[in-house]
């Protein structure tokens, strides 16, 4: 059973999302906020193992709450279920910690298999909020995803280790691009994309390519330059 805390100062938002996943068989409504402040209250009562969390809400919002929740409470998962798909919304909440964003208008199919996915660990974008992401963080990168990077001006240990090809492909993911796609660019075929896609995440100890590339993309320079690779 995955228990679920939903945060929405919109009473009406609240009540529809209950009933719908209530109805799921493997999941368990257990308790709501109506502020950040009540979120994280309520995460430390009764933790969840997922939080649907809204951005605009009185007192803190959904990003600062997201990044407290994430830092005092690392096993609880974050689902940033919003009406705004802001560049800047969405990248500061996967930065801080959410491992999904979804618009409120997502059918309850994909919510509810967001949901699931999340828990597995996994990370789940909406359609077209995953170039949103990548394209804002290239803009403006905010602090990379994992403490073992000291210093952002440096290309982390894990992405030096990869081949020439496996920084092609990495680039090519970090642009939006599908296998299909990168196998074309690259004139390779379908599955050694696959296999290159799947080298890649074990080196980076990553489970999904979103997570690589939200990784990999304040270093996307580095990344193409010729000698960036030590070999």
């Amino acid at each position: 059973m995955i228990r679920l805390l939903i945060v929405d100062d919109q009473t009406i938002v609240r009540q529809g999302l209950k009933v719908l996943l209530d109805s799921q068989p493997d999941f368990q409504v257990v308790g709501e906020a109506t502020t950040g402040v009540e979120a994280l209250e309520q995460v430390e009562a009764l933790f969840p193992d997922v939080v649907l969390m809204d951005i605009r809400m009185p007192e803190m919002d959904g990003v600062a709450a997201t990044q407290q929740i994430c830092q005092l409470f690392p096993e609880t998962k974050i689902l940033v279920l919003s009406t705004f798909n802001d560049d800047e919304y969405v990248a500061r909440s996967m930065q801080f910690g959410a491992k999904g964003y979804l618009l409120k208008d997502s059918h309850i199919d994909e919510l509810s298999q967001s949901i699931r996915s999340i828990k597995q660990g996994f990370t789940q974008l909406g359609p077209g909020l995953f170039q949103k992401a990548i394209t804002s963080m290239n803009a403006a990168p905010l602090q990379p995803l994992t403490p073992r990077q000291e210093c952002p001006n440096e290309i982390p240990s894990q992405l030096m280790a990869l081949t020439p090809r496996e920084r092609e492909v990495l680039c090519r993911i970090i642009a939006g691009d599908t296998n299909r796609e990168i196998a074309e660019s690259l004139y390779i075929s379908e599955r050694t994309v696959k296999n290159h896609v799947a080298s890649i995440l074990s080196r980076l100890n990553l489970r999904d390519r979103v997570q690589a590339a939200l990784f990999a993309s304040p270093f996307l320079l580095k990344l193409q330059a010729p000698n960036s690779q030590a070999s």
